[in-house]
């Protein structure tokens, strides 16, 4: 099963969907991540670790191939997290023997373990698994192709809407950003004695009475 065209303005937009795709993820999960340079891939893994609730600021783990970020109590956090990226692998005499060698099938199973660059060489980690095709069109959107391998990941995404969990995400992040402007204005008001615009619009209204 393909779900495509699944379109996201920003990368805000493209964070806020991984945490909605963290939603469906379960122990023992495999996410690959395709697209190019740029495309969007670590925001989207930033959101799916948001959404598991996992400890430690997720970046692109490039130069270390993979990161382990466990599960924090605290945000709620239910399993953890294994992050890697096969960019460099991609030259290796033998990558899928480099992927051996990571041991990311020893955590596989008690973890949800998401690899960048991972098509072609990470699929041997799990029979069934989610790849993500990320696009990046020159006005900055993001356009996702989700593909499920395997009858359960078929039946996931068939009763799931990631289109609507698009939309979703840009009021998410509309939202954050309206509320982000509001503690902006207030802090402003707080330091400058100023009442915030709507408060100024009030003022000024009573004083027109």
């Amino acid at each position: 099963m393909i779900t495509t065209g699944i379109r996201l303005a920003t990368v805000d937009d493209t964070r806020q969907f991984g945490r909605w795709l963290a939603t469906l993820l379960r122990r023992g999960d495999l996410v690959l991540l395709t697209g190019p340079l740029g495309a969007g891939k670590t925001a989207l893994t930033q959101g799916i670790g948001a959404g598991l609730g996992v400890r430690g600021d997720i970046t692109s783990p490039t130069f270390v191939i993979a990161r382990v970020h466990r599960p924090d109590p605290a945000r709620g956090g239910r399993v953890a997290l294994v992050h890697a990226d096969a960019y460099r692998l991609g030259d290796a005499a033998d990558p899928r023997g480099e992927i051996d060698d990571l041991d990311l099938d020893a955590s596989a199973g008690d973890s949800v373990t998401v690899v960048e660059w991972g098509e072609g060489l990470a699929e041997q980690l799990n029979d069934e698994y989610l790849q993500v095709r990320i696009a990046r069109l020159d006005d900055d959107t993001r356009v996702l192709d989700l593909v499920a391998h395997g009858a359960a990941w078929a039946q996931r995404l068939a009763v799931a809407d990631p289109t609507a969990a698009s939309a979703a995400a840009r009021e998410e992040t509309a939202a954050s950003a309206a509320a982000g402007e509001e503690s902006a204005a207030g802090d402003r008001a707080a330091t400058t004695g100023e009442p915030a615009v709507a408060d100024r619009a009030a003022a000024t209204e009573r004083l027109d009475s």
